[in-house]
Protein backbone atom coordinates (compact mmCIF):
# COMPACT_ATOMS: atom_id res chain seq x y z
CA UNK A 1 0.00 0.00 0.00
CA UNK A 2 1.32 3.54 -0.79
CA UNK A 3 0.40 6.73 0.73
CA UNK A 4 1.05 10.13 -0.94
CA UNK A 5 2.59 12.80 1.12
CA UNK A 6 3.55 15.69 -0.79
CA UNK A 7 0.37 17.19 1.00
CA UNK A 8 0.42 15.51 4.18
CA UNK A 9 1.19 18.39 6.85
CA UNK A 10 -1.87 20.30 5.03
CA UNK A 11 -3.77 17.30 5.55
CA UNK A 12 -3.04 16.36 8.92
CA UNK A 13 -3.66 19.93 10.11
CA UNK A 14 -7.12 19.34 8.46
CA UNK A 15 -7.45 16.22 10.53
CA UNK A 16 -6.99 17.69 13.65
CA UNK A 17 -8.72 20.66 13.45
CA UNK A 18 -11.97 17.80 12.84
CA UNK A 19 -10.73 15.95 15.89
CA UNK A 20 -11.05 19.42 17.77
CA UNK A 21 -14.74 19.99 16.05
CA UNK A 22 -15.81 16.31 16.27
CA UNK A 23 -15.05 16.28 20.36
CA UNK A 24 -16.68 19.38 20.79
CA UNK A 25 -20.24 17.73 19.26
CA UNK A 26 -19.28 14.31 20.31
CA UNK A 27 -23.39 14.52 21.31
CA UNK A 28 -24.24 14.20 17.94
CA UNK A 29 -22.47 12.84 14.44
CA UNK A 30 -21.75 15.72 12.13
CA UNK A 31 -23.04 15.92 8.39
CA UNK A 32 -20.11 16.18 6.08
CA UNK A 33 -21.63 20.10 5.21
CA UNK A 34 -21.96 20.58 8.92
CA UNK A 35 -18.34 19.56 9.30
CA UNK A 36 -17.09 21.06 6.15
CA UNK A 37 -18.54 24.44 7.49
CA UNK A 38 -17.30 24.28 11.41
CA UNK A 39 -13.56 24.35 9.55
CA UNK A 40 -14.22 26.84 6.84
CA UNK A 41 -14.44 24.75 4.14
CA UNK A 42 -16.29 23.67 1.08
CA UNK A 43 -17.47 20.29 1.15
CA UNK A 44 -16.40 19.58 -2.03
CA UNK A 45 -12.67 20.80 -0.67
CA UNK A 46 -13.19 19.29 2.61
CA UNK A 47 -14.46 15.93 0.88
CA UNK A 48 -11.47 15.62 -1.10
CA UNK A 49 -8.60 16.66 1.80
CA UNK A 50 -10.68 14.08 3.83
CA UNK A 51 -10.74 11.31 1.36
CA UNK A 52 -7.00 11.76 0.27
CA UNK A 53 -5.83 11.49 3.80
CA UNK A 54 -8.63 9.13 5.35
CA UNK A 55 -9.68 6.96 2.46
CA UNK A 56 -13.18 6.40 4.42
CA UNK A 57 -16.17 8.89 4.55
CA UNK A 58 -16.63 11.74 6.94
CA UNK A 59 -19.07 9.51 8.36
CA UNK A 60 -17.65 6.42 9.21
CA UNK A 61 -13.90 8.26 10.33
CA UNK A 62 -16.03 10.36 12.51
CA UNK A 63 -16.39 7.19 14.79
CA UNK A 64 -12.87 6.49 14.64
CA UNK A 65 -12.06 9.73 15.71
CA UNK A 66 -14.46 9.73 19.15
CA UNK A 67 -12.90 9.11 22.11
CA UNK A 68 -14.41 6.04 22.31
CA UNK A 69 -12.24 4.70 19.88
CA UNK A 70 -9.80 3.10 22.10
CA UNK A 71 -11.94 1.58 23.88
CA UNK A 72 -13.32 -0.43 20.70
CA UNK A 73 -9.89 -0.93 19.24
CA UNK A 74 -9.00 -2.89 22.67
CA UNK A 75 -12.51 -5.26 22.06
CA UNK A 76 -12.23 -5.92 18.44
CA UNK A 77 -8.34 -5.69 17.50
CA UNK A 78 -6.44 -6.41 20.37
CA UNK A 79 -3.23 -7.95 20.22
CA UNK A 80 -1.85 -11.06 22.34
CA UNK A 81 2.09 -10.41 21.92
CA UNK A 82 2.98 -13.73 22.24
CA UNK A 83 0.43 -15.33 19.46
CA UNK A 84 1.79 -12.13 17.49
CA UNK A 85 5.39 -13.64 17.36
CA UNK A 86 4.18 -17.10 17.25
CA UNK A 87 2.52 -16.38 13.62
CA UNK A 88 5.69 -14.62 12.66
CA UNK A 89 4.78 -10.93 11.65
CA UNK A 90 6.48 -8.94 9.62
CA UNK A 91 6.49 -6.43 6.75
CA UNK A 92 3.04 -5.94 6.13
CA UNK A 93 1.52 -6.68 9.84
CA UNK A 94 3.92 -4.29 11.31
CA UNK A 95 4.09 -1.41 8.44
CA UNK A 96 2.34 -1.82 4.82
CA UNK A 97 4.60 -3.32 2.93
CA UNK A 98 7.40 -1.80 4.70
CA UNK A 99 9.94 -4.38 6.13
CA UNK A 100 12.36 -3.56 8.71
CA UNK A 101 15.78 -4.38 9.92
CA UNK A 102 17.45 -2.77 12.89
CA UNK A 103 20.35 -3.09 15.23
CA UNK A 104 20.89 -1.79 18.68
CA UNK A 105 24.55 0.08 19.82
CA UNK A 106 26.62 -1.76 22.14
CA UNK A 107 26.24 -1.02 25.66
CA UNK A 108 29.60 1.08 25.69
CA UNK A 109 28.26 3.37 22.66
CA UNK A 110 25.11 3.83 24.53
CA UNK A 111 26.90 5.13 27.76
CA UNK A 112 29.03 7.20 25.82
CA UNK A 113 26.13 9.35 24.85
CA UNK A 114 26.69 8.91 21.13
CA UNK A 115 30.24 9.80 21.15
CA UNK A 116 31.89 9.73 18.08
CA UNK A 117 28.62 8.97 16.34
CA UNK A 118 27.66 11.36 13.03
CA UNK A 119 24.08 11.86 13.24
CA UNK A 120 22.40 13.53 10.05
CA UNK A 121 19.24 15.39 10.38
CA UNK A 122 16.86 16.91 8.04
CA UNK A 123 12.78 17.35 7.70
CA UNK A 124 10.17 15.59 5.52
CA UNK A 125 6.45 15.46 5.27
CA UNK A 126 4.18 12.85 6.82
CA UNK A 127 0.31 12.30 7.08
CA UNK A 128 0.79 13.31 10.36
CA UNK A 129 2.56 16.48 9.60
CA UNK A 130 5.92 17.61 9.43
CA UNK A 131 8.22 14.82 10.49
CA UNK A 132 12.10 15.37 11.40
CA UNK A 133 14.65 12.66 10.35
CA UNK A 134 17.81 11.12 11.66
CA UNK A 135 20.23 9.07 10.80
CA UNK A 136 23.54 7.66 11.17
CA UNK A 137 25.76 5.36 8.73
CA UNK A 138 23.72 1.95 9.70
CA UNK A 139 20.42 3.18 9.72
CA UNK A 140 17.67 5.76 11.03
CA UNK A 141 17.83 6.43 14.32
CA UNK A 142 15.23 8.98 15.16
CA UNK A 143 11.86 9.82 14.01
CA UNK A 144 9.97 13.04 16.06
CA UNK A 145 6.62 14.69 14.20
CA UNK A 146 6.97 18.62 15.33
CA UNK A 147 3.04 19.64 14.45
CA UNK A 148 2.31 19.85 18.38
CA UNK A 149 5.81 20.66 20.01
CA UNK A 150 7.30 22.70 17.31
CA UNK A 151 10.75 22.21 15.77
CA UNK A 152 12.86 23.67 17.94
CA UNK A 153 11.83 21.04 21.02
CA UNK A 154 11.76 18.30 18.60
CA UNK A 155 15.13 18.50 17.70
CA UNK A 156 16.50 19.34 21.50
CA UNK A 157 14.77 16.19 22.37
CA UNK A 158 16.42 14.19 19.92
CA UNK A 159 19.68 15.57 20.37
CA UNK A 160 19.36 15.08 24.40
CA UNK A 161 18.80 11.15 23.89
CA UNK A 162 22.74 11.58 22.08
CA UNK A 163 24.21 14.69 23.42
CA UNK A 164 27.58 13.88 22.55
CA UNK A 165 27.27 13.22 18.96
CA UNK A 166 28.26 15.17 15.91
CA UNK A 167 24.56 16.56 14.05
CA UNK A 168 24.64 17.69 10.25
CA UNK A 169 21.86 18.24 8.05
CA UNK A 170 21.44 15.95 5.42
CA UNK A 171 20.42 16.54 2.03
CA UNK A 172 19.41 12.93 1.56
CA UNK A 173 16.60 13.51 4.44
CA UNK A 174 13.44 14.33 2.85
CA UNK A 175 13.71 11.86 0.30
CA UNK A 176 14.58 9.15 3.03
CA UNK A 177 11.30 10.52 4.82
CA UNK A 178 9.35 10.10 1.93
CA UNK A 179 10.10 6.66 1.27
CA UNK A 180 9.62 6.07 4.78
CA UNK A 181 5.86 6.91 4.53
CA UNK A 182 4.90 5.43 1.31
CA UNK A 183 5.79 1.81 3.05
CA UNK A 184 7.59 -0.07 0.37
CA UNK A 185 10.89 -1.34 0.61
CA UNK A 186 13.26 -2.14 3.47
CA UNK A 187 14.46 0.23 6.38
CA UNK A 188 17.41 0.06 8.84
CA UNK A 189 17.18 1.33 12.06
CA UNK A 190 20.06 1.82 14.39
CA UNK A 191 18.22 1.71 17.86
CA UNK A 192 20.12 3.42 20.59
CA UNK A 193 18.64 2.83 23.99
CA UNK A 194 19.21 0.31 27.40
CA UNK A 195 18.75 -3.41 27.17
CA UNK A 196 15.37 -3.02 29.09
CA UNK A 197 14.00 -0.30 26.32
CA UNK A 198 14.94 -2.62 23.42
CA UNK A 199 13.08 -5.10 24.67
CA UNK A 200 10.13 -3.20 24.74
CA UNK A 201 10.53 -1.38 21.36
CA UNK A 202 10.90 -5.02 19.52
CA UNK A 203 7.74 -6.17 21.30
CA UNK A 204 5.86 -3.16 19.87
CA UNK A 205 7.03 -4.15 16.52
CA UNK A 206 5.15 -7.03 16.77
CA UNK A 207 1.65 -5.22 17.10
CA UNK A 208 -0.18 -5.21 13.62
CA UNK A 209 -1.24 -2.11 11.72
CA UNK A 210 -4.87 -1.24 13.14
CA UNK A 211 -4.22 -3.42 16.14
CA UNK A 212 -3.65 -2.52 19.74
CA UNK A 213 -2.08 -3.82 22.53
CA UNK A 214 -1.99 -2.57 26.59
CA UNK A 215 1.09 -1.70 28.65
CA UNK A 216 0.62 -4.63 30.76
CA UNK A 217 0.62 -7.10 27.84
CA UNK A 218 3.98 -5.67 26.50
CA UNK A 219 5.14 -6.04 30.60
CA UNK A 220 3.90 -9.77 30.26
CA UNK A 221 5.52 -10.35 27.25
CA UNK A 222 9.05 -9.26 27.84
CA UNK A 223 9.07 -11.34 31.18
CA UNK A 224 8.82 -8.49 33.33
CA UNK A 225 4.34 -8.46 34.50
CA UNK A 226 5.00 -5.96 37.29
CA UNK A 227 6.85 -3.46 35.47
CA UNK A 228 3.80 -1.88 33.78
CA UNK A 229 5.04 1.54 34.33
CA UNK A 230 8.97 1.13 33.41
CA UNK A 231 7.20 -0.30 30.51
CA UNK A 232 5.08 3.18 29.46
CA UNK A 233 8.24 4.92 30.51
CA UNK A 234 10.23 2.82 27.72
CA UNK A 235 7.70 3.62 25.04
CA UNK A 236 7.39 7.19 25.57
CA UNK A 237 11.17 6.87 24.68
CA UNK A 238 10.81 5.14 21.81
CA UNK A 239 13.17 7.12 18.88
CA UNK A 240 11.40 6.43 16.27
CA UNK A 241 7.92 7.17 16.73
CA UNK A 242 5.79 4.82 14.37
CA UNK A 243 8.02 3.21 12.96
CA UNK A 244 7.72 1.46 15.93
CA UNK A 245 4.62 1.51 16.67
CA UNK A 246 4.44 3.18 20.10
CA UNK A 247 1.00 4.70 19.32
CA UNK A 248 -0.19 1.29 19.38
CA UNK A 249 -0.27 0.86 23.28
CA UNK A 250 -3.06 1.89 25.34
CA UNK A 251 -3.85 1.67 28.72
CA UNK A 252 -5.72 -1.55 29.95
CA UNK A 253 -9.11 0.70 30.80
CA UNK A 254 -9.28 1.98 27.14
CA UNK A 255 -7.39 5.26 27.87
CA UNK A 256 -5.13 6.28 24.99
CA UNK A 257 -2.30 6.74 27.71
CA UNK A 258 0.49 9.14 26.81
CA UNK A 259 2.05 9.89 23.30
CA UNK A 260 5.66 12.06 23.28
CA UNK A 261 4.73 13.93 20.33
CA UNK A 262 0.86 14.69 21.81
CA UNK A 263 -2.21 12.88 22.24
CA UNK A 264 -3.95 14.71 18.67
CA UNK A 265 -0.73 12.79 16.72
CA UNK A 266 -1.54 9.43 18.54
CA UNK A 267 -5.70 9.60 18.11
CA UNK A 268 -4.64 10.41 14.39
CA UNK A 269 -2.21 7.87 14.01
CA UNK A 270 -5.23 5.11 15.37
CA UNK A 271 -7.99 6.20 13.18
CA UNK A 272 -5.70 6.50 9.96
CA UNK A 273 -4.13 2.72 10.72
CA UNK A 274 -8.23 2.15 11.12
CA UNK A 275 -9.32 3.54 8.25
CA UNK A 276 -6.83 1.71 6.53
CA UNK A 277 -7.91 -1.63 7.87
CA UNK A 278 -11.33 -1.07 6.85
CA UNK A 279 -10.45 0.11 3.01
CA UNK A 280 -8.37 -2.99 2.85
Amino acid sequence: MQIETAEGAYHYQTMRRAIEVIDARADAPLTLEELASEMHMSPAHFQRVFSAWAGVSPKRFQQYLTLGHAKALLNERFTLLDTAASAGLSGTGRLHDLFLRWEAMSPGEYARGGEGLAIRYGYGDSPFGEVLVLATDRGICGLAFTAETGRAAAMADMRARWPNANYVEGADIPAMAEALFRGVGDARLHLIGGPFQIKVWEALMQIPSGHVTTYSEIATRIGSPKAVRAVGTAVGRNPVSWLIPCHRALRKSGGLGGYHWGLPVKRAMLAWESSRVEAG
